[in-house]
């Protein structure tokens, strides 16, 4: 392993923050929702100071259009990032200097003013308050009777990777989970965290999605539950309870291993290091995601001790094996 291999994969710890909430609340009005999630932001930095202390928070995501409300034409209920009401996110991600998702019907001028556009979006403001970047829903829901996505709802055409200081970071709005362009697409340009803000509170396809492409997905619903997956698909972290917060540390610098006689489903790992590695395995599934807690030391040179083979690696060298061998007999 070269040094630079080794300093690459140094750990690079991020706190994301996330909830349940807007199941059966009346929407209170702009400014007073706009207060609530406010206050939810707030939770979630205290929660992160008294886990990790200095770290802090990086990213809080909330649920799907909790800013605007569910009712009448998107007209009617769409915004735009200029309105007042944003004046108190930007001061709440400034406060806690941490990147806030703040997802809302969107009101777009585009080419003209006097015919604006209507996405369901979801807007990422950077720890100075500033918008980052704008995700537009690819796939929004088309009901029976009607004859219209959401009511008048735009599609989206883009599926950006939006650069963050702690690690590249994509969104995914509710009924894109049906669809693996997005996600996909996701994972061709290198999105180590894929933020889900949904009405839904399914798990399954979320799972997929993270198993599937290699990323941790941070789900923020109105009901059920709101879940931190991990890229082997499992859970590392949920909340069931309405109206509460989810806080979790994951690291970017991790790697997937499978089974090997040499790991012992990561005893020997933490015979060897202790604490300084962290892991997350499943017998069950044969399949564990592991990390360092040394600043110093990466995972890389902590399993290359055992001669170690991340699984997707394994997968591939498998997949060579057996063309070689089709060769040997044709």
């Amino acid at each position: 392993m070269t040094a630079e291999r080794a300093i690459t994969r140094l750990p690079r710890k991020v706190v994301v923050g996330t909830t349940i909430f807007g199941g059966g609340r009346t929407w209170p009005g702009l400014a007073e929702r706009a207060g609530e999630l406010s206050a939810l932001v707030d939770r979630m930095a205290v929660q992160a100071k008294e886990s990790w202390g200095r770290h802090g928070l990086d990213l809080a995501v909330l649920p799907e259009t909790v800013l605007t409300p569910d009712a009448g034409l998107p007209a009617d209920r769409s915004i735009g990032t200029d309105d007042e009401v944003f004046d108190v996110l930007r001061a709440v991600a400034r406060r806690h200097h941490t990147y806030v998702i703040v997802p809302l019907d969107l009101r777009d001028a585009g080419r003209s003013p006097a015919t604006p556009a209507y996405f369901n979006a979801a807007v990422l403001l950077d720890r100075d308050g500033e918008v980052a970047g704008i995700y537009r829903k690819t796939h929004p829901v088309g009901v029976r009777p009607a004859e219209t996505l959401e009511g008048g709802i735009v599609p989206g055409r883009d599926v950006p990777v939006f650069e963050c200081d702690f690690g590249r970071l994509g969104i995914q709005i509710c009924w894109d989970v049906v669809y693996d362009d997005g996600w996909a697409e996701l994972a061709r340009r290198g999105a180590e965290i894929v933020a889900w803000p949904s009405a839904s509170p399914a798990t399954i396809l979320p799972a997929a999605h993270a198993a599937r492409h290699r990323y941790h997905i941070v789900s923020s619903t109105p009901r059920n539950n709101a879940t931190v997956y991990e890229p082997t698909g499992m859970v590392a972290s949920r909340t069931t309870e309405a109206g509460s917060v989810l806080v979790h540390q994951l690291d970017l610098s991790h790697v997937l291993l499978g089974w090997s006689p040499a790991l012992r489903e990561g005893a020997a790992l933490r015979e060897r290091y202790g604490d300084r590695v962290g892991f997350h395995y499943d017998a069950r599934e044969d399949i564990g995601l592991f990390w360092s807690n040394d600043p110093k030391l990466s995972i890389d040179e902590m399993i290359g001790t055992f001669d170690l083979e991340p699984i997707d690696a394994q997968i591939a060298r498998n997949l060579a094996q057996r063309s070689r061998s089709w060769e040997a007999l044709s």
